[in-house]
C-alpha cells in the first residue's frame, strides 16, 4: 500500500506553470522585431560610415555635412520614439511647464506581453546606444588634434544627439523601477512626479483661498 501513497504524494508536489515556460521561451527568442532592430542600428552606423568615408564618394563638404546630419536626426527620432518602445519597452521625453521649468517624463512597460522584447533585442539596443556615442567622442578628439575644425560642429552635433538618447534612456530605466508602483495604467506606466507635486501644491493653495474667502 505504501508505493501508491508515495506516488500520490509525488504528484501532489508537482506544479506545472505553462505560462511561465511560454514567457521564458518568448524572452529567449532571438529577434521578434527585426525591422525595429535593423533601424535602431542602421541610421547611427550609416552616419559613422558616411563620416569616415564621405571623401571617397563626394568632394562636397556641404553634401557630406547635410547627409550625416540627416542620418543623425533620423536616428535620434527613431530611437527616441520607436525602437525604445519596441526593443526595451521604454520611452522618454522632456517637457517645459507653464513656469518654464523642465520635467522629465518617462514610460515603462509594466507587465510582459506577447509583444515584449527579447533578451537579444535588449542587448542590441543598449550596446548600440552606448557604443556609438563613444565612437563620436573619439571622432571629437581626433578632429580636434588633427585641426579639422570644419568637422567639429558636426561631431559635436553627433555627440549631443546620441548622448541625449543615452542619458534619457538611462534616466528612464533607473527612474521607471522606482515609480512603477504608483502607476494606474495597465500596459504602460507614465511617471511625472514633479508635475504631480505641482498640481497638489496648486490644489492646496486653492483650498486655502476657498477657506479664507468663506471666513
Amino acid at each position: 500500500g505504501s508505493p501508491p501513497q508515495a506516488l500520490v504524494d509525488d504528484t501532489e508536489d508537482v506544479s506545472l506553470d505553462f505560462g511561465s515556460e511560454e514567457e521564458l521561451a518568448l524572452r529567449k527568442a532571438k529577434i521578434r522585431h527585426p525591422l525595429a532592430t535593423f533601424f535602431h542600428l542602421f541610421f547611427r552606423v550609416s552616419a559613422i560610415i558616411t563620416y569616415l568615408f564621405c571623401d571617397w564618394f563626394s568632394n562636397s563638404f556641404v553634401a557630406c555635412f547635410v547627409t550625416i546630419l540627416l542620418l543623425l536626426s533620423f536616428d535620434f527620432w527613431s530611437v527616441k520614439n520607436v525602437t525604445g518602445r519596441l526593443l526595451v519597452g521604454l520611452h522618454w521625453w522632456n517637457q517645459i511647464d507653464e513656469d518654464g521649468k523642465s520635467h522629465w517624463v518617462f514610460e515603462a512597460r509594466r507587465v510582459p506581453t506577447r509583444a515584449a522584447s527579447t533578451e537579444a533585442e535588449a542587448r542590441i539596443f543598449w550596446l548600440g546606444l552606448i557604443i556609438c556615442p563613444v565612437i563620436w567622442t573619439v571622432f571629437f578628439f581626433s578632429t580636434l588634434f588633427s585641426l579639422k575644425l570644419k568637422w567639429l560642429a558636426l561631431v559635436i552635433a553627433g555627440i549631443s544627439l546620441q548622448a541625449a538618447n543615452l542619458y534619457g534612456y538611462i534616466y528612464c530605466k533607473l527612474g521607471g523601477h522606482k515609480s512603477t508602483s504608483r502607476a494606474t495604467s495597465g500596459f504602460f506606466v507614465t511617471a511625472d512626479v514633479p508635475k504631480r507635486q505641482a498640481r497638489r501644491t496648486a490644489e492646496d493653495h486653492t483650498e486655502e483661498r476657498g477657506k479664507t474667502g468663506t471666513r
